[in-house]
């Protein structure tokens, strides 16, 4: 009799199969047409070949390109491997070592043939031809698993030196699976765990581009040889590729530091590596925000405070910082007046006895000592204390990006004490705040709940009971759904709390994680945070971590690439500027400038003697939101001749009407 095994459906169905069946036997079995559009299977919930056989009983989910994201991540791991063959192809001697899968497409790294220099650019078009004709081959991809050792010699046998050394550190008790493209001998094999389509045919020869070449040392090790790097992007056709190139051309087109520049917003140089020169322009916008965020605070019970840079590295000991976070922290001691080496600086051996001071690269522990300050009773709960506090963090050199990610920034930084039945209340409360701020910039935006990470402080109860209460004040919120993007993110929680995260999408669909909020029963726990109950007797807050912006520099640096540097009125650094076509209009100019500034707007004037296209081109540039024009026949009949950036339409009107609608339109949308 015939073994058998049962494969069930997400219909609820179950079929029978051979033993040795495949999905793709089973999708066959269920039609034509299914068997030709699934690409992969889920067996058991893991991404797999739609050939491999089923061990025994399991459960199926066949995986079309409907399946968008499993879809993508095999193709783009398919046009990596494309890709090294193709460059083995064109250049015999190159080593392969490894290729995987991006965000947004792929990388292989090779090791290039003795004799020959690095890849460059100018062979990609080359590459990218042979990489079409493998695809149009239409190569089957084959599983098979290998002995060890029988691996190891293959690709010593093919002067394979990395692979074959690589081959021997992974764990012994993992199959050891090779990829063959092409039938019998094969035209091509790697060292891969898999999954692939069933054959390069399945990919799209129009859907990917390479796009640049860098170095990178062998396993991330600058001891090691430095390999040639070759980055392509991939995707599942023709249409979504040129939407990815559009948006990285519009994202070049708004780089925050290109922006920045024509704006005369802020620098940075090398003399402060990673801390920002805000210019006068640029703190405008600063201070801007700066409002607009304590007004948001206040409305919402906030108390606001400021808290030391430096404090004893015992304090940060006390906290779990220094253990878990202290080579990202700046510190010196105070009795040595030299520390040799940055890295000396960042992650120091501290005696209990000595004398540190490490600079703050977050608020929280001082804020508890806030909270320590004097008996605090239930009464005083829930206690919101918030600070603009600035915060160093001591990021690799290689990591620096404009405002993206800097050293020194001011984080809107704030920590709700309060008691044990109060937490799902909070967190309806920030999440409620969070959208109205987030909808104010023009974002939209997705909901994450990360959870327990594998090292972490706390009990297990203790997390079972914080991350049902973010769980339950989503839900209050109504913000856990496909509408908000509800997931949750399995151990990407922080060592002392799960929080939740506001992922935002700006204007050309990228998406930034800024917003948090962390329920920590922690740090209460560590620095002796109490209040006195109902009871009389003393209680630990919980301790709820948040914050909305992240930290200014990243977010300013968000407005600028999401709006293209065409701030709203009320944001703009400069909002009007007034300007002359002759100078017989110098004295109204300065009556019009005079008057816009009683109404609270930022103004600048320009009475030079250049002519006006001249003058207006320099103001667009500078992305000025209005231009208010005025000639003779302006200053003489008391009005204006108004240009908005982006426009070319010109509007007259009465000085006065537009000082009335112009501190309308630049009124913050919290006080609207």
């Amino acid at each position: 009799m015939t073994e058998m095994v049962k494969i069930s459906l997400p219909d609820g169905s179950v079929k029978e199969m051979d033993a040795g069946a495949t999905p793709h036997d089973v999708a066959a079995s269920i039609g034509p047409g299914l068997a030709k559009a699934a690409i992969a299977a889920r067996v058991n919930g893991e991404l797999r070949d739609l050939k491999r056989p089923f061990e025994g009983d399991a459960e199926l989910a066949l995986v079309t390109k409907r399946d968008e994201a499993d879809a993508l991540e095999l193709a783009r791991h398919d046009f990596a491997h494309v890709l090294a063959e193709a460059v083995q192809n064109l250049y015999p001697g190159t080593q392969i070592t490894f290729g995987p899968a991006t965000d947004d497409g792929f990388y292989y790294d090779f090791a290039p043939a003795p004799g020959r220099g690095m890849f460059t650019e100018e062979e990609l078009p080359e590459i990218e031809e042979e990489m079409r004709r493998i695809i149009k081959a239409d190569k089957p991809l084959i599983r098979e698993v290998w002995d060890r050792e029988k691996v190891r010699q293959f690709f010593i046998d093919h002067g394979e030196a990395f692979k074959a050394e690589w081959v021997m550190e992974l764990p012994e008790h993992e199959p050891i699976t090779m990829y063959k493209t092409g039938k019998g001998e094969a035209d091509w094999i790697d060292l891969c765990r898999g999954p692939h389509l069933p054959s390069t045919g399945y990919l799209d020869p129009k859907a990917f581009k390479l796009t640049r070449v860098s170095g990178a040392y062998w396993r991330g090790d600058q001891s090691n040889p430095m390999l040639s790097r070759i980055y392509g992007t991939a995707w599942l056709d023709k249409k979504q590729l040129a939407e990815h190139l559009h948006r990285l051309e519009e994202a070049a087109k708004r780089d925050h530091r290109k922006l920045g520049a024509e704006m005369d917003l802020f620098h940075l140089q090398q003399e402060a590596h990673g801390s920002v020169f805000w210019h006068p322009q640029g703190f405008k916008m600063w201070r801007a925000l700066e409002a607009y965020m304590r007004r948001a605070i206040d409305e919402g019970g906030y108390r606001e405070i400021k808290t030391p840079q430096l404090m004893d590295v015992k304090q940060w000991t006390r906290s779990g910082h220094w253990g878990k976070y202290a080579e990202n922290m700046f510190a010196v001691p105070d009795i040595v007046p030299n520390v040799e080496s940055e890295e000396e600086a960042a992650a120091p051996d501290v005696a209990e006895d000595a004398d540190w001071m490490a600079i703050k690269p977050m608020n929280c522990p001082a804020h508890i000592l806030v909270f320590n300050q004097g008996i605090k009773s239930y009464r005083d709960l829930p206690l919101r204390l918030y600070e603009n506090g600035c915060c160093h963090r001591n990021e690799p050199h290689g990591a620096l990006h404009g405002l993206m990610r800097v050293r020194q920034f001011t984080q809107d930084d704030a920590h709700i004490f309060c008691t044990e039945g109060q937490v799902v209340e909070e967190i309806h409360k920030f999440c409620r705040l969070a959208d109205r701020i987030y909808k104010d910039f023009g974002y939209t935006y997705s909901v994450k709940l990360a959870t327990r990470p594998e090292k972490r402080f706390g009990s297990d109860e203790m997390w079972d009971k914080a991350e049902q209460e973010m769980r339950d004040a989503v839900k209050a919120a109504g913000m856990d759904n496909e509408d908000y993007g509800w997931e949750e993110l399995e151990g990407e929680g922080a060592f002392y709390a799960p929080k939740l995260e506001w992922h935002l999408t700006d204007a050309i669909r990228r998406t930034w994680q800024v917003g948090t909020i962390q329920s920590d029963r922690v740090l209460p726990e560590r620095l002796d945070a109490t209040y006195v109950g109902e009871d009389g007797e003393k209680h630990r807050p919980v301790m709820l971590h948040r914050a909305i912006f992240g930290s200014y520099e990243r977010f300013i640096g968000m407005l600028i690439e999401h709006y293209a540097g065409k701030m709203p009125l009320w944001l703009a650094p400069t909002q009007i500027v007034v300007t002359t076509i002759v100078s017989d209009a110098d004295d109204f100019a300065k009556e019009a400038a005079t008057k816009l500034e009683a109404a609270g707007l930022r103004v600048e004037t320009d009475l030079r003697n250049e002519k006006i296209n001249y003058k207006v081109r320099e103001h667009s540039l500078a992305k000025v939101p209005i231009i208010a024009v005025v000639g003779k026949r302006e200053a003489e009949e008391g009005k204006v001749a108004l240009r908005r950036l982006g426009s070319r339409d010109q509007e007259i009107v009465d000085l006065d009407a537009f000082v009335a609608m112009a501190a309308k339109e630049a009124t913050p949308p919290d006080l609207a």
